[in-house]
């Protein structure tokens, strides 16, 4: 009889439910929502990379936007040296005045368009 008591107490205690913490994009710092998370290779598929790093949509887009797959290989392969450079530092002060879920389409800079000819 007492396990049927402990039973029903149990059932009717809320449930406690465990709140992830959030994935916080390296490039901006801002929490990455859900419908927002795109996983960068730090070193591109074509040029044999295997590991991944969660971003922001809109910060993994501006990457390849600025960037090719060569200079992501050979220099640009960890988001520390993504955020060094001048025009990611650029985008990236740009980018923390908008809120977590912000997105906008990115378009190719006009040097990677050129190397693309």
């Amino acid at each position: 009889m007492l396990g049927k008591i402990r039973k029903k107490l149990i059932e009717s205690e809320p449930s406690k439910t465990v709140q992830a913490s959030p994935i916080i994009c390296p490039i901006c710092d801002r929490a990455i929502p859900q419908s927002q998370k795109d996983a960068h290779h730090l070193i591109p598929k074509s040029k044999g990379g295997k590991a991944t790093e969660y971003l922001h949509r809109i910060c993994h887009r501006q990457i390849h936007a600025l960037f090719n797959e060569t200079e992501l290989a050979r220099k640009l392969n960890t988001a520390e040296s993504l955020k060094e450079h001048p025009d990611m530092q650029k985008f990236i002060g740009w980018v923390k005045t908008k809120p977590d879920s912000f997105y906008q389409r990115t378009s190719k800079s006009d040097r990677i368009k050129n190397l693309d000819l």
